[in-house]
């Protein structure tokens, strides 16, 4: 509800910087991209149906934009303003998708958004990659709020965030033009304090 009281904030951390990390859960790794990895990211997160459930990513979604978006990972590390990771399987390398936050430090929170290869919709792999990023945003970035969106006709992906305990706090109309329409956006969040309280009631999301 919106009628809480004011809350302290948390410590800071000393350092505005990020270092990207190397995450695993029980079926995958996250791990920072390589320019290697750009064939995989524009056929991948290129392909139509990837593109119009997401609000940045382009269709077609050339190789050499996709070297020139890796490579503008590491300026977002220097600034703190971003960490972005690949998903892959843990038993094969597959990259299966990708999984970031968009991290606001004057504010303490950051936007999770992330993408799952069309082949591998529906095995859960956004939800394990959630919960390792959610993990890794409140407990070594010491976020106060996650926050997460999409596009209302991708109920898909409401369900993930309904899955990692995040409240529903709203529909933006018309929020995004995408492809020549405005979509709306549902918008999701989650508290530092309130993830905390799930993993020690539930011990997972």
């Amino acid at each position: 509800m919106c009628n809480e009281p004011p809350h302290d904030i948390p410590a800071p951390n000393a350092s505005t910087a990020i270092e990207p990390p190397t995450l695993t859960t029980a079926r995958l790794l996250l791990r920072p991209y390589r320019t290697e990895d750009a064939a995989d990211v524009a056929r991948l997160a290129g392909h139509e149906k990837v593109a119009a459930s997401t609000e940045n990513i382009p269709y077609p979604y050339s190789v050499e934009a996709a070297i020139e978006w890796i490579d503008s990972q590491a300026e977002k590390n220097r600034s703190g303003s971003g960490v972005n990771l690949r998903v892959g399987l843990r038993d094969t390398g597959e990259q299966v998708g990708g999984i970031g936050l968009v991290v606001q430090r004057a504010h303490l929170r950051a936007e999770l958004g992330y993408w799952i290869s069309v082949p591998h919709w529906g095995n859960g792999y956004a939800t394990e990659a959630s919960v390792a990023m959610l993990e890794y945003g409140f407990n070594t970035l010491n976020l106060n709020r996650i926050f997460a969106m999409y596009f209302a006709h991708n109920a898909a992906s409401g369900r993930v965030m309904q899955k990692l305990g995040m409240t529903h706090e709203g529909c933006m109309r018309r929020h995004t033009l995408k492809d020549g329409r405005f979509l709306d956006m549902e918008r999701y969040a989650i508290l530092h304090d309130e993830w905390s309280a799930r993993r020690t009631t539930t011990g997972d999301a």
